[in-house]
């Protein structure tokens, strides 16, 4: 090769296997998304509350999107492949057909380690791409997203994490439900948060595993279930709106000059409507709402959406101290997911925790993940840490408003005091 030529661009394949869904993108050597593709995937319903999906549509539906995303691309360029799924399992037989699981099988290989001879020739033919392709070991679809955020190069963005080891960030991945991953270099038992698992994410480090069971969900039934509802939808449709940015919108009009936050001092969620996950474990609770009044207009919605966002802000709170309480050091959060799009969950984020968020570069952390175990497979990286560093970019810092600081510690005490007087409710209802 002469001095004046290029190597060619080297490009990777995520693929992100949803409950709804197949998503994938192609992604160059510098984490950028070059394509992105969905497919939708059927479920079927044969009685009430058992619900059935087809390996064989997965799979087709994983064929269409890698074909979108790498037409008009030499296939001798794409290096890798990766995928992600929700936390679920198929095994199929020699035939492809589904099979329960057993206890053959004994080599676990590390995420975005290289399996077998690549891409069979049959698979290779379904997805539209060469055979041989490095194919990596995998993931589970939030460790992807926290992988694709976590390593991000933070250099000149003004963060404390610049000087620490990647052990003091925290992956938040946030989208109708919410899951922390917080990674360490020896094991760490945090009572009510899962692992740690050697590996499970990063490999040769501990990840622990934090997560509340209804976040975007929980703010969809807040807001959707409320009187005022359909007022915000016409209002919402008439300005080109989503119904989120108009609250956002609303929320800064009747704040007047006080900061949005304190709206909310007579008005407190506990937001384990679905139980709580972490670090309280504990599937009883329930959801509380203290501080209503009768009147059910726009303003209340809006406040009450508020109020729910923090709650869940501070519920972060609360499986961070648990964290720290058990040994972990955790100065800067890194949120990806559907909720790290609204500025507003955001915001509350770094004012309750006091702590940085920062945000991707590619709004899709998820599929980046994906595709830096194809990078990694591929041999292109010496390391996963090295693939994260390069292909994580960081997009925006938010910084917590200090001055609000108090405010929200406050909000934090009454936060505790409401799940400490739900626990006393059930004791004297309890009692014989």
């Amino acid at each position: 090769m002469s001095g004046g030529e290029q190597k060619p661009e080297r490009y990777y394949v995520g693929v992100d296997v949803g409950t709804g869904s197949v998503r994938a993108a192609l992604v160059d050597q510098s984490g950028v998304l070059l394509a992105f593709a969905d497919q939708p995937i059927k479920k079927w319903e044969p009685q009430f509350n058992h619900h059935e999906q087809s390996s064989e549509d997965i799979w087709a539906a994983c064929c269409v999107v890698t074909k979108k995303v790498v037409q008009g691309i030499d296939l001798n360029q794409i290096r890798g492949l990766g995928f992600d799924a929700t936390c679920s399992l198929v095994v199929l037989d020699k035939q492809f057909r589904p099979l329960p699981v057993n206890h053959e099988g004994n080599q676990v290989l590390p995420p975005g380690a290289s399996l077998g001879n690549g891409l069979t020739p049959e698979a290779a033919r379904d997805l539209g791409l060469l055979p041989g392709i490095a194919v990596a070991a995998s993931l589970i679809d939030a460790h992807a997203g926290g992988l694709g955020v976590i390593g991000a190069d933070v250099k000149g963005h003004g963060l404390v994490c610049e000087g620490q080891p990647v052990t003091s960030r925290l992956a938040v991945i946030c989208g109708t439900s919410s899951c922390h991953m917080g990674i360490s270099k020896d094991p760490i038992f945090v009572p009510g948060v899962w692992g740690p698992y050697f590996s499970a994410m990063v490999p040769g480090f501990w990840l622990n595993e934090g997560g509340q069971s209804v976040t975007g969900k929980l703010i969809d039934h807040m807001v959707e279930g409320h009187a005022a509802f359909p007022e915000l939808q016409v209002k919402a449709r008439a300005r080109c709106q989503s119904v989120y940015a108009y609250l956002n919108s609303h929320l800064d009009l009747i704040k007047k000059a006080q900061p949005v936050g304190f709206l909310t001092v007579d008005l407190h969620v506990w937001p384990d409507f679905h139980g709580n996950r972490s670090p309280l474990a504990d599937l009883t609770l329930k959801g509380m709402v203290t501080g209503l009044k009768l009147s059910q207009d726009l303003d209340d919605l809006a406040i009450l959406y508020l109020a729910t966002v923090q709650a869940i802000a501070l519920g972060t709170r609360f499986i961070i101290e648990a964290m720290e309480a058990a040994g972990h050091s955790i100065s800067t959060l890194f949120l990806c997911g559907g909720l790290s799009k609204n500025p507003l969950f955001v915001q509350m984020h770094a004012d309750v925790t006091g702590m940085p968020v920062v945000l991707s570069q590619e709004v899709e952390s998820v599929l980046v993940g994906a595709a830096i175990l194809g990078a990694c497979a591929s041999g292109d990286f010496a390391s996963v840490q090295e693939a994260m560093a390069k292909m994580s970019k960081v997009g925006k810092v938010v910084f917590p408003r200090l001055q609000d600081k108090k405010y929200y510690d406050k909000k934090y005490q009454v936060f505790l005091k409401l799940v400490e007087h739900q626990k006393e409710y059930l004791a004297i209802m309890n009692d014989n």
